[in-house]
């Protein structure tokens, strides 16, 4: 069992690694952006459409990448995801114009997505139920330091060597993980050399599951199926603006300066680090005193109901106060990471074999709400002349959000044993 544990302590650090990297690729055209708008002449309802142009192409290809997990396996999928992605970080600092940024970042985002539904098909093949908050807490942890390496980062290397640098540096990271990746992970625990029945029978189904085709038909009757994807369109709108617009906001809305953004646009992910891992931990734990319903359903609640909150006093704080709003600003984002690994072990706990497809569509969802909060809040920006007054409606989404969330029963799967055994004996 000892040994069993540990190859799961390497695909779950396999994945951290991942994380991190996706991070640092999305952040950093964040983190970049006062400079990219100045040299390209780019406007605030512009950079609305650059930063969430790459939301549609992730959206529009989280499904196919999700399904196809389920069906050959993140192996393949992630390690093509990543080198797509990693060409695309590339090309992004060769760029000469409004139009073609906007070209590479969408297809930056049609090679990114996928990335985390393939997280969580490996994660539902890997883990029991009873862990899989914890390790999805890990994996979003991971993505976190990422948002906190990258400011880091990509400040010096953007002082000294200009804001293109940054990411061709980038670009070559995910590569070498994408090495490392299909060289050493197995889709299934039990081809992976030394692991014992016994201690696939510990899984409790989760890496004997077989994968059946997903129903789509069959799924779209589902209450549940639409709760879950509503309420992660909604959770997107607030979220979004942390890896879209904080630094903007930080520095056109709050006055701060190039250097002082080392510390203030850090500290959303510092918290939001700690925020996963504690939530994806806590739900695990309730779940196992509790139950699935209770223990998934408190933390998602409080925690999306805390974002919207502290996304309001953000708007409402004056302006000789930038430091408190850059505070309220870093609890919200804490609060909203300490949901975040519940949504998706929700969605593995509904979608079961096919947790990549149906968190895929969750996702997708997700990330339609992204591109509209991002496109929006440059048009409000512009309207009103204000950085403040599109925080109301992302924190107004936030909380139908967690009302949905409430609605969700996570003990009732998509797909019903007994429709998949009449499937299975129709093809028999």
């Amino acid at each position: 069992m000892r040994a069993f544990m540990f190859q799961r302590t390497r695909v779950l650090g396999l994945l951290f690694l991942l994380s991190v990297i996706t991070y640092l690729d999305r952040v950093c055209i964040s983190v970049a952006g006062p400079r990219m708008q100045a040299e390209l002449g780019i406007s605030p309802s512009g950079w609305g459409w650059v930063v969430g142009v790459f939301t549609i192409g992730y959206a529009l290809f989280e499904i196919p990448s999700g399904v196809l997990a389920d069906r050959i396996g993140a192996r393949s999928v992630l390690t093509r995801i990543v080198l797509w992605w990693s060409v695309f970080t590339s090309l992004t600092g060769a760029v000469s114009g409004f139009g073609m940024l906007l070209v590479v970042r969408f297809c930056f985002g049609a090679g990114e997505a996928g990335a985390y539904p393939s997280a969580a098909s490996a994660i539902s093949r890997w883990f029991p139920t009873g862990e899989r908050s914890r390790a999805t807490g890990v994996v979003w942890m991971a993505s976190r330091v990422g948002g906190i390496l990258s400011p880091i980062l990509v400040v010096p290397i953007q002082k000294a060597f200009g804001w293109r640098a940054a990411f061709w540096a980038f670009g070559v990271l995910g590569a070498v993980w994408a090495v490392v990746w299909y060289r050493w992970y197995r889709d299934r625990p039990s081809e992976k050399a030394g692991i014992t029945k016994a201690e696939l029978d510990s899984m409790g189904g989760g890496a004997g599951s077989s994968h059946h085709a997903l129903p789509w038909r069959h799924v779209m009757k589902k209450a549940n199926f639409w709760k879950l994807l509503v309420m992660y369109h909604t959770y997107c709108w607030g979220s979004f603006f942390y890896l879209s617009w904080l630094h903007t906001y930080l520095q056109k809305g709050r006055g701060f300066s190039e250097d002082q953004m080392k510390i203030w646009s850090v500290l959303p992910f510092a918290l939001g680090a700690c925020a996963n891992f504690v939530g994806g931990t806590l739900s695990d734990k309730l779940v196992r005193k509790r139950g699935l319903k209770f223990g998934r359903r408190l933390i998602g609640v409080v925690g999306l109901a805390l974002g919207a909150f502290f996304l309001t006093c953000t708007a409402l704080t004056p302006k000789g106060h930038s430091e408190l709003a850059a505070v309220f600003l870093a609890v919200g984002y804490m609060s909203m990471d300490f949901f975040l690994p519940v949504s998706w072990a929700v969605a593995m706990d509904i979608g079961r074999a096919n947790a990549g497809g149906i968190s895929g569509a969750m996702n997708m969802a997700g990330q339609l709400g992204s591109f509209m909060s991002s496109v929006l809040f440059g048009y409000i920006v512009e309207a009103t002349g204000s950085y403040d007054q599109p925080l109301f409606l992302l924190a107004g989404m936030t909380v139908v959000s967690a009302i949905l969330f409430f609605t969700i029963d996570p003990t009732e799967p998509v797909v019903d044993e007994g429709f998949v055994a009449a499937a299975a004996a129709a093809r028999a």
